[in-house]
């Protein structure tokens, strides 16, 4: 324990002389929580929208004001002309634009039923779906208002089922529906992975390279012994990330915990052990910093990408599907998101808890086996 507690103190003196690794150790991680966290949301507001009212009738002036008064809609232009809308959308100074016919509001009021074109631009296809079912939801809650102002059904051209069923949804454990609920838990995941794998896997090669690595390996340290003296400060390290993390989760973005604050912590540990293995292996057979830097981010965009942290899993190919499977991001993003917002305890996360021990003492054996030091 007296050379493993020297070799510990050497590695935090050294850590903390390196102003680069206290950047990468203490700056990346706020960077990414208070940007990322903004940045990368599925969430779109201030659609660009034109509106071509050729009624300008007192009903379709209030379609009108309910789609300025979204949230989700900016209207920037009124053309007269169907082919002045479609030049503000070739220019890219509009999303899409509806069209409202003459007569709107006397089909209304004869007919029941009046028709509303809507063209949107389809080059970026999510951006797209996105804006068509806000308007979509826009419409129909107008054309509910205004059947219960008549005390009469009326339709806008928008299909109807017969309500044999009727649907009432509700949302659970994301009641608003806010995608940082569903990012940040994420992002603390990705944290841990950087701190744990990233910075190990460059810690062991700077020996190399500075050519300390060689007085180690003649020295009457015992290769467990420098291991753990190795591994243990970036451990120590990514826990005290974790709670940062989680502090800014829960306190800055307002992330729910209804789950054990234990479970996560366990879990961790044994996860940040599993990507320190990853590290610790990516430097026994790297020989410079670059090459392990370029070799972790590989896998690290791989992790990323196959995690389920921008996508879900389920919505992957089969044969994508089963590959991540071997990525043990995946487990923790899925522990922190059930433990985080549905109050799961280690009865519901026991696959992700098995596959993370079962890798972690299998990337770690592996590490071990293949750090050769000469006595």
């Amino acid at each position: 324990m007296r050379i493993i507690w020297i070799i510990l103190q050497k590695e935090f003196k050294q850590i903390f002389r390196t102003k680069i690794m206290l950047g990468i150790i203490f700056v990346m991680p706020l960077i990414q929580l208070f940007i990322l966290a903004n940045a990368l949301t599925f969430d779109i507001k201030d659609i660009k929208i034109s509106i071509i009212n050729n009624d300008k009738s007192q009903m379709s002036n209030q379609l009108v004001n309910k789609i300025n008064a979204s949230e989700f809609f900016k209207i920037v232009d009124y053309p007269n002309t169907t082919k002045q809308a479609e030049l503000l959308m070739d220019a890219g100074k509009t999303d899409l634009y509806i069209v409202i016919p003459n007569n709107f509001e006397k089909d209304l009021f004869r007919e029941q039923s009046a028709k509303i074109q809507i063209i949107v631009n389809s080059i970026d296809g999510t951006k797209a779906g996105v804006s068509f079912n806000y308007l979509l939801r826009i419409l129909t809650q107008f054309q509910i208002d205004q059947s219960s102002n008549l005390g009469r059904k009326i339709t806008l051209g928008l299909t109807e089922l017969p309500k044999i069923i009727e649907i009432k949804t509700s949302n659970w454990f994301n009641i608003k529906q806010e995608y940082k609920i569903f990012m940040v838990p994420g992002l603390v995941g990705l944290l841990l992975t950087l701190i744990g794998g990233f910075l190990t896997g460059i810690n062991i090669v700077r020996e190399k390279e500075i050519g300390t690595i060689e007085q180690i390996n003649v020295s009457p340290i015992r290769k467990i012994q420098f291991i753990i003296g190795k591994l243990l400060p970036f451990w120590i390290l990514g826990m005290f990330e974790l709670f940062v993390a989680m502090s800014i989760a829960i306190w800055v973005y307002e992330v729910p915990f209804l789950g054990s604050p234990f479970v996560i912590i366990v879990f961790a540990g044994i996860y940040l052990t599993l990507v320190m293995g990853i590290g610790l292996l990516i430097s026994t057979i790297s020989e410079t910093q670059q090459q392990a830097m370029f070799v972790t981010w590989f896998f690290m965009v791989v992790f990323i990408l196959l995690s389920g942290f921008f996508s879900p899993i389920e919505n992957m190919p089969p044969i994508i599907q089963k590959i991540t499977l071997f990525n043990p991001l995946r487990y923790f993003i899925e522990m922190v998101r059930l433990v985080m917002l549905k109050g799961s305890g280690f009865a519901d996360i026991k696959f992700q808890l098995e596959m993370t021990i079962a890798y972690s003492l299998m990337i770690n054996f592996f590490a071990v086996i293949m750090y050769r030091k000469t006595n």
